[in-house]
């Protein structure tokens, strides 16, 4: 995706879906949903994760879609309440969600390595280093598995790669 280009926009159903990925789907689900033959990448693991093409990982909780993140440069995009939450400014986004959380009543979650989230709406807004800047990179979380501590303390979804 080069510079200029418009991503794609996914719409944010909190708690259930992000784009075409309902939580819950099966690993071959979401690569329907995706539209592609299936992951480039998989790793198992206590949480299995799939990496798709333009910028998609999957999450998965006994086999089935728990959360989904998208890369800061080349994920598609999701807004919320008109606030790009993919490839915005670090310190703006979460400052948005704070705002957001202040105005809506939304319950705010720091985790351990300082990302922020609206557990009620499911999203988790990490960073990602770009060149000197550090931009947003939204995960979308079914709830439950948010507000699991094995997910806050443990989850692999730390760095750039993720």
């Amino acid at each position: 995706m080069g510079a200029g280009t418009e991503r794609e926009r996914w719409e944010l159903r909190s708690g259930a879906r992000v784009g075409p990925l309902q939580f819950g789907m099966s690993p071959a689900e979401v690569a329907q949903a995706l539209l592609v033959s299936g992951p480039q990448e998989r790793v198992s693991g206590p949480y299995a994760q799939e990496d798709f093409p333009a910028g998609v990982k999957a999450f998965y909780d006994a086999g089935k879609l728990a959360c989904v993140a998208l890369d800061a440069v080349i994920g598609r995009q999701v807004i919320l309440s008109g606030f790009p939450l993919a490839g915005s400014d670090l310190e703006q986004g979460r400052q948005f969600l704070l705002d957001h959380a202040a105005e809506h009543g939304n319950r705010v979650l720091y985790t351990r390595s300082d990302s922020l989230s609206l557990t009620d709406l499911g999203v988790l807004l990490r960073s990602q280093e770009v060149g000197e800047a550090r931009l947003t990179r939204p995960l979308f979380v079914k709830e439950e598995w948010l507000d699991s501590q094995y997910f806050r303390d443990h989850l692999p979804l730390e760095g750039a790669s993720c």
